[in-house]
């Protein structure tokens, strides 16, 4: 599989203030960035999920070997969000090949699959309740459309987080099979497949 680059919705976004005349530019960081994560970011990823999951469900959607591992396979299948060159949000996904997830699916990546599995999107609790969540999912939906080989995206969350994802195009498929402790878990996609127009329409 290879790597899309160059995609219009990855494309870093800067925004800085006007320069006054007569000062002199210096070498900042972009106030506001998205771009593909690495293992370099594994250990900024891994802190924001704990904190954002332990303190609600006590479990972490993915521990930091399985971040650097679908970091290491598959990192065009992440996105971050920085700020001032601070990771403030991301999303993890991976390659799946069937229609339904399964226990398989939450430590595989399927390369030939056509279906995007979003393991975790995470916000660091200090720009919570701001959107950016919301905002990230779009991004990530929208560079999806961009990638030839994908279908649909297709994720599983607990009860109280279904009515975000439907704010979002999500739709649920039932129950999942997938259960962590006492955990149960909604299991909804995201059509991709069927966005043909928008992906000829999008630059990309």
């Amino acid at each position: 599989m290879s790597e899309v680059s160059a995609l219009p919705f990855l494309k870093p976004i800067h925004m800085r203030a006007p320069i006054s005349p007569g000062r002199q530019r210096r070498h900042t960081l972009p106030a506001s960035e998205f771009r593909s994560l690495n293992t370099e970011d594994a250990i900024s990823v891994f802190e924001i999920e704990r904190e954002a999951f332990i303190s609600v469900s006590g479990e972490c959607p993915l521990h930091l070997d399985e971040v650097r591992h679908f970091l290491t396979l598959c990192p065009e299948l992440s996105l971050g969000w920085f700020e001032q060159g601070r990771l403030v949000a991301f999303i993890i996904g991976s390659l799946w090949d069937q229609d339904r997830l399964t226990t398989d699916a939450l430590t595989l990546h399927k390369p030939h699959g056509t279906t995007v599995h979003i393991h975790v999107l995470a916000v660091h609790r200090t720009f919570r309740q701001q959107g950016k969540g919301s905002i990230l999912l779009w991004r990530y939906l929208q560079y999806l459309r961009c990638l030839p080989y994908v279908r649909r995206a297709v994720l599983m969350c607990e009860d109280f987080l279904v009515p975000f994802y439907q704010k979002s195009g999500f739709k649920g498929q039932g129950p999942s099979e997938i259960t962590v402790g006492p955990l149960t878990f909604i299991e909804m996609y995201y059509p991709i497949r069927g966005h043909a127009f928008m992906r000829r329409n999008s630059g990309c």
